[in-house]
Parts: structure tokens; C-alpha cells; sequence
């Protein structure tokens, strides 16, 4: 679903809102705003990348896929970064893709306009730049953690990086998901995540998750979410509110 142009007021994406006030009233007018269901493919493998996003609610599930035909979350992103990175360091195209997980809006930046603004705008490419190293440590953690650490400590490490992106304490999830981000067998997730709900943390049932004990979660999750809240804060700043 689309919106008229009057309905962009101040940008809800941590990136937009980190531009100075000039360069992002330039910006504006090229946004289109949209509602993105669970599911929708942004960014497909291997095909050209015609717009980025930048996410305002929600998130989307960055995916690495195998021959066989399963999938590996490598990273997510809320609304404090971007889908499309590739077209910012110079390619149209990628192997990742980029599926939306949990609903929400999005503004949309043509591929175009989206080179243009990198031209005209030195703060946007500045900022980009530096959300891409954060977004690089977030993949590396990831790959350190999936082979490293506990299932129960992965997934409190993913619910609160879920809980982070969320607008509240409540957000849809089912069993299948958190396998496939997990990058285990469904029965594992199920279990984890049963005894997280037997000792309060969550309440988890008919596809929805509610974090009911978020400084347990912290307690129960590896080194991992931290060192990469630390290094997005440390090159883009806490997040406001």
C-alpha cells in the first residue's frame, strides 16, 4: 500500500533521522512510503537491485541460501539501518536475500535516486558507510555465534534483538521462523523455548511472542548481543526514546 507524499512527516528510520535537517528535506520528496507484509522478498538473490528501503516498523530477515534449498539468517534490519547495501559499495546485485519477517512500513528510495542522493548528499554516504561496518559485525557475530554458543543462548540473543526492532513487548513469531533464524530443527526451538516460558521470560502461542522478563533474557543470551548493540551505538549512536 502506498501513501500520498504529504503523509512522510519526520522519518521514524534511525538513518533518516540522523541526517542534518537540509539534506534530508532534499531527500524527502523522493521517499514513497509502504506497508510490507511477512514474507516479501526486497532483495533477491542474484536479480537487480532496483530501490533500497529503509525500514520505519518491523523487520526483515537477511537470508544466505544453500543449494538444498534451506535458508540462514545472517542478519536483521529494523529501523535502524537499510536493505540495499550492495548499491551503496558499488554492485547491483547480491547473493543474500532479504525477506520481510515481521510486518511493517518502509520508505523506498529508487535505485537512481539512490546514487544521486549518494552524490549530492556527503553526510548520507558518511552515514551509510558507517551503518555498513555495524551491519558487518552483526553478520561476523552471527557466524561466531550460530557455531559457537547454545541453542537457549542464541535464542534469547535473537528474541532480544526481535524485541529491540518491535514497538512493543508483543510481536508475531511461529516455531518455523525461529528454527530457520536459529539455523536448527524446529523440535530444538520448540524446546528452548518452552523452558524459557516454564521459567517466565516469555509467552509464546498461536504465532505470537510476548517478552515478559526482558533483564532475564539479557541473563539467559551470549556475549554476542551485546558486542553488537555496542558496536551499532558506537558508530551510529544510541537509539533515542
Amino acid at each position: 500500500m502506498a501513501y500520498p507524499q504529504s503523509a512522510i512527516t519526520a522519518p521514524r528510520n534511525r538513518l533518516l533521522a540522523a541526517l542534518p535537517p537540509e539534506d534530508l528535506a532534499h531527500l524527502r520528496p523522493q521517499l514513497e512510503p509502504f506497508d510490507f507484509p511477512v514474507r516479501q522478498i526486497l532483495q533477491a538473490p542474484d536479480e537487480p537491485i532496483t530501490a533500497v528501503y529503509f525500514p520505519e516498523t518491523g523487520w526483515v530477515s537477511m537470508l544466505a541460501l544453500l543449494a538444498d534449498g534451506r535458508s540462514a539468517e545472517v542478519g536483521v534490519v529494523g529501523s535502524e539501518g537499510m536493505v540495499g547495501l550492495p548499491l551503496l559499495l558499488g554492485s547491483d546485485t547480491s547473493s543474500v536475500e532479504a525477506m520481510v519477517q515481521c510486518p511493517g512500513t518502509v520508505l523506498k528510495l529508487e535505485a537512481g535516486a539512490f546514487r544521486r542522493a549518494l552524490d549530492e548528499i556527503p553526510a548520507l554516504r558518511t552515514l551509510l558507510l558507517r551503518y555498513t561496518l555495524a551491519f558487518q559485525q552483526q553478520v561476523a557475530q552471527t557466524a561466531a555465534c550460530n557455531g559457537n554458543h547454545a541453542l537457549d543462548q542464541r535464542l534469547a540473543r535473537w528474541l532480544l534483538i526481535a524485541h529491540d526492532r518491535a514497538e512493543g513487548d508483543e510481536f508475531p513469531m511461529t516455531q518455523e521462523f525461529l528454527a530457520m533464524m536459529l539455523c536448527v530443527h524446529r523440535p530444538g526451538v520448540t524446546l528452548a523455548a518452552r523452558l524459557f516460558q516454564q521459567a517466565g521470560l516469555i509467552r509464546y502461542g498461536q504465532g505470537q511472542m510476548r517478552i515478559m522478563d526482558r533483564e532475564g533474557l539479557e541473563g539467559a543470551a551470549c556475549e554476542c548481543y551485546g558486542t553488537v548493540r555496542h558496536q551499532f551505538e558506537k558508530l551510529l549512536g544510541a537509539p533515542r526514546g
